[in-house]
């Protein structure tokens, strides 16, 4: 059964519930990036769901592009063999192809998304 790290943290998160009611599918959900990456420590996920957001000025201390950094950090040392699928607005996918040269993404998905696009992505893992 494949489980899920859903990190929600603006209301433009698309709900997919339809997935993850969906028997076979475990899902946690959270609030914040914070709550994420301590959960990391002793959850790894098959894969987290997140929405990418551009670190304009100094929003992340500057020296991160963007909201997910700390959490690939984390992934690599907690949790590397979980896949990493991100949600992101057509206005900032060039710089989540800075974030994909530094951390390898597993899928990057332009908003608005759909619930198959993310069932697709798991079934393709499956058959793979």
């Amino acid at each position: 059964m494949p489980s899920v790290l859903s990190i929600i943290e603006s209301p433009s998160h698309p709900n997919f519930g339809d997935v993850f009611n969906d028997p076979n599918i475990s899902n946690t959900s959270l609030g914040s990036m914070r709550k994420a990456i301590a959960k990391l420590k002793t959850f790894q996920p098959n894969y987290i769901i997140a929405e990418f957001f551009y670190g304009y000025g100094n929003n992340y201390a500057g020296i991160n592009i963007s909201n997910l950094d700390v959490l690939l950090y984390t992934l690599q040392k907690y949790s590397p063999e979980t896949r990493m699928i991100v949600l992101v607005d057509k206005s900032e996918r060039g710089y989540v192809d800075q974030l994909n040269n530094i951390f390898p993404l597993h899928s990057i998905l332009q908003l608005p998304v759909q619930s198959k696009q993310i069932r697709e992505i798991m079934i393709n893992d499956e058959h793979n």
